[in-house]
């Protein structure tokens, strides 16, 4: 066995040998750029990449790393598929890049959400602009942009050789028996590099902290299901990339093929379930640096085959069909060419240009002999959502005090589908009148920002900003056709448990947002810090929902809502801390940190509140270091959720408090993480959780018992090892 690993080791290291530079005479001289990119320090924060470690084994849903940012919250969903939310926005309202790439929930769930792709084991960074991002960076959105990337290729150092260096790790948690895995290892000279990472996933359905309905057989009758089991939480995900890079001078050129499967994924507040879930991701990226500034390119594609279905906990309720099964098919190609030129030592000016092709087919085979024969029903035909963009960015510094950047940016989304049908004549009604309807779009969004920062000292800085953000619909938003109930409630991303229908007149949301910035800290950043953001977004042709047209909707019951534009506003108080507490030779260093965060979202149309917006929540930690240890403790309190979406018989959730205990040691090439969360195993009802639809009859609006929240998961004790090689 050894001395097939060392040949193999050896055969790789030849095959690089073939990209190493042979001759100094192609060599280009070294690039001095000296005029600097300010926009990554204007209104973004940076996953602390310290911390990434600590948080794996705690979590197998990347987006739950970005809970700790400022202002970002989670819309629960699956164990892999959670939504972020950043200032009460949030799915299609945030512009989320995965590597790059501009991923497309290919689902009517929204089940396989653009940072279900990567693994958290995977992440190497993750950069949140909240409220206002640059033009370059935002786009066909109005709520903010997170951008997650794996970690950078790695190359040999000058002499060194050849670079070989892997790592390995293991994680478990009790509760819900979440296990999962994953490996990667790299293997480089100075020119080129190849990587590989691997990882896996799975866990059976979590319980709450406390019984919160009664006990039964599952569905299917293949378990039981414990008062305090949360049912349709059981995952198993799998993911695999590879990575090429090739580096000269100033140039990187970098090839990644990224492959996933998820063979199931249920979800306690859709009533549905993933069924299977398999994406390709091609994706090109070339960079280099030159005198004049910097080029920056990519090309990439996606393809998605994603299936629905009843799972174990979950029922269909009518004949003897086998279920409901849906397929979805997504086929995404975007590009990206962006160029910043050095005008002076003090002015970057930021131009470029993207482009991304979407498809759509979302069809339900027809199911048994009843109701959903004998034909497909075609939920969305030959969808078709393309974008072209351009922008320019200006960015100074004007002093050592004044800094500045303005852009534009022009986006022009044109949508289509195709003819539609239903199972049967019952639904011909519908079908008809969207076939005969036009269903072609074309939006021509303008964005516009313009920030400032000011730095009168070492020991603080103000940002100060505003911005025009324009989001187009999307494709379910506007051409979902079926008013039937059964369709309808199978249409829905929010997981609040109504029925939706698209309506093809929406317009562009429009969001004018208005945000400031004071951090103050002492002057190495080191010993205290305390930062307070408030912002205001008012939001023109925002898509919230009505009674549709021509029915009467029942209060504290599941209903059908159609899609309309209103006017909205949303505003709120971000505000974080840290202060070094105390120093000892003999226990280490002591840090308190403290963030907070309100949000307040209302319909000014209607009067209601909107759906979805968490209440004032407060999180305080105590963090120890000592050399190779770290220890947190951290209690997180949530206020009751009271303001509440009428339309959408929103559930309100009572307030609570949890405490999480982790710790940390590395010694050598070795990592060990334990941590209990949820300590004292309080229940409690996840405040963005929706509606508990999770096991039983989910066909039917009626068939399930309104009033009851996804509950939160009770104690879960986990360990984690990882090992460097």
């Amino acid at each position: 066995m050894k001395l097939k690993h060392s040949a193999l080791w050896a055969a790789l290291s030849l095959a690089l040998s073939d990209f190493a530079v042979a001759d100094d005479a192609y060599r280009l001289p070294d690039v001095i750029v000296t005029a600097p990119n300010y926009y990554l320090m204007l209104n973004a924060t940076d996953l602390d990449a310290a911390n990434l470690p600590s948080m794996r084994p705690a979590t197998s849903d990347t987006a739950s790393l970005l809970r700790d940012i400022a202002g970002v919250n989670l819309y629960s969903a699956g164990g892999v598929s959670s939504l972020p939310t950043i200032h009460g926005m949030a799915d299609d309202r945030l512009r989320i890049q995965v590597d790059g790439m501009d991923l497309i929930a290919a689902c009517p769930n929204h089940m396989n959400s653009p940072l279900s792709y990567i693994d958290p084991t995977s992440v190497g960074s993750a950069k949140v602009f909240a409220g206002i991002a640059p033009v370059s960076a935002g786009g066909d959105s109005i709520g903010g942009t997170i951008q997650v990337d794996s970690a950078a290729p790695e190359f040999a150092q000058p002499g060194q050789g050849t670079l070989r260096k892997g790592e390995a790790g293991t994680y478990y948690r009790s509760n819900g028996n979440a296990k999962g895995a994953n490996l990667s290892a790299t293997l480089a000279n100075e020119d080129a590099s190849i990587s590989y990472n691997g990882s896996t996933a799975e866990a059976d359905n979590y319980s709450a902290g406390g019984t919160f309905k009664a006990a039964g057989l599952a569905a299917t009758g293949k378990g039981w299901l414990d008062g305090n089991t949360v049912g349709s939480t059981a995952y198993k995900s799998e993911n695999q990339s590879l990575s090429f890079a090739l580096r000269r001078d100033s140039k990187l050129l970098e090839f990644k093929v990224g492959f996933q499967h998820i063979p199931y994924e249920a979800f306690p507040n859709q009533r549905m379930d993933m069924t299977g879930n398999d994406s390709t991701q091609l994706n090109f990226h070339f960079k280099e640096k030159y005198q004049w500034g910097a080029l920056d390119a990519r090309v990439y594609h996606e393809t998605t085959q994603h299936e629905m279905n009843f799972g174990d906990d979950k029922q269909y309720q009518y004949g003897t069909a086998p279920g409901m099964p849906m397929n979805t098919e997504g086929k995404n190609t975007g590009a990206m060419i962006k160029t910043d030129i050095a005008l002076s030592a003090t002015d970057t000016l930021k131009i470029g240009s993207e482009y991304q092709q979407y498809r759509l087919d979302d069809w339900w085979p027809a199911s048994g002999t009843g109701g959903m024969s004998p034909d497909t029903f075609w939920n969305i035909n030959n969808g078709q959502r393309d974008r072209f963009s351009v922008f320019g960015e200006w960015e100074a510094r004007w002093n050592t005090q004044w800094l500045s950047q303005m852009g534009i940016r022009s986006d022009i989304v044109t949508m289509d589908s195709g003819a539609v049908q239903g199972y049967n004549s019952s639904y011909a009604t519908d079908a008809n009148a969207f076939n005969a309807s036009d269903r072609s779009r074309m939006d021509h969004n303008i964005d516009l920002t313009a920030l400032t920062r000011y730095t009168p000292s070492a020991t603080q800085t103000y940002e100060f900003g505003y911005a025009q953000k324009t989001r187009s619909p999307n494709l379910y938003e506007r051409y979902v056709w079926s008013t039937n109930a059964m369709a309808a409630i199978m249409n829905n991303f929010v997981g609040d448990g109504n029925g939706y229908v698209g309506n093809p007149y929406l317009k562009p949301e429009v969001a004018h947002t208005l945000s400031a910035t004071a951090d103050w800290h002492d002057a190495a950043k080191e010993q205290w810090g305390l930062k307070f953001t408030p912002y205001y977004t008012y939001v023109e042709n925002y898509i919230d929902a009505e009674c549709r047209p021509g029915t009467t909707c029942t209060v504290n019951k599941f209903n059908v809502l159609q899609y309309v534009n209103q006017t909205a506003q949303l505003y709120g108080i971000d505000l974080s801390g840290h202060r070094l507490i105390g120093t000892s030779r003999d226990y280490g260093n002591f840090v308190a940190t403290a963030a907070a965060n309100y949000t307040r979202g209302e319909n000014l149309t209607t009067g209601d509140n909107l759906y979805n917006i968490m209440p004032l929540n407060l999180k305080l930690a105590i963090t120890q270091h000592m050399g190779k240890w770290r220890n947190t403790i951290e209690t997180r309190f949530v206020a009751a959720k009271t303001d509440i979406s009428q339309v959408r018989n929103e559930v309100k959730t009572g307030g609570y408090s949890l405490v999480n205990l982790r710790s940390s040691y590395e010694w050598q090439q070795v990592r060990l993480d334990i941590g209990i969360d949820n300590l004292f195993d309080k229940s409690y009802a996840l405040p963005l959780g929706g509606a508990y639809v999770g096991q039983g009859k989910t066909m039917s609006i009626n068939g399930v018992p309104w009033g009851i929240a996804v509950p939160g998961m009770g104690r879960s004790l986990y360990t984690g090892v990882s090992f460097t090689f």
